[in-house]
């Protein structure tokens, strides 16, 4: 994958991306559309009309890097909500790429306990 996204946050632009765009068009995007810290190392995930091309942009230390992913026969199982950007996980990434839907009602949620009983 990309790296370890451990503590990583992941947001879906759900809006069509034009593909033609690159680091400069799509942080610029991000800087006058969303209300987050482009430089915080956050992955911001855009996918085209035909849901078949990813673009992954996140800033590395020092530079910003641009992950693209072109599938040959399938497509992105890409989700349809009436926000503009949705914050997943990274795991829900994973799936993205594999071609798995985000929304998967038998996975199991992560528990958090304060104290063991």
């Amino acid at each position: 994958m990309l790296y370890s996204l451990s503590g990583v946050k992941v947001y879906l632009v759900l809006e069509k991306a034009d593909m033609r765009k690159s680091v400069d068009g799509l942080s610029i995007y991000i800087s006058e559309n969303m209300e987050v810290d482009i430089f915080s190392g956050s992955l911001f995930v855009f996918c085209n009309k035909r849901r078949n091309i990813l673009k992954i942009l996140y800033w590395d230390r020092n530079g910003f890097c641009l992950w693209y992913k072109r599938l040959e026969k399938e497509k992105f199982r890409w989700p349809v909500n009436e926000i503009e950007v949705l914050e997943i996980s990274s795991r829900e990434l994973s799936w993205l790429l594999d071609g798995i839907d985000i929304n998967q009602p038998h996975a199991y949620q992560a528990e958090f306990y304060s104290k063991i009983s």
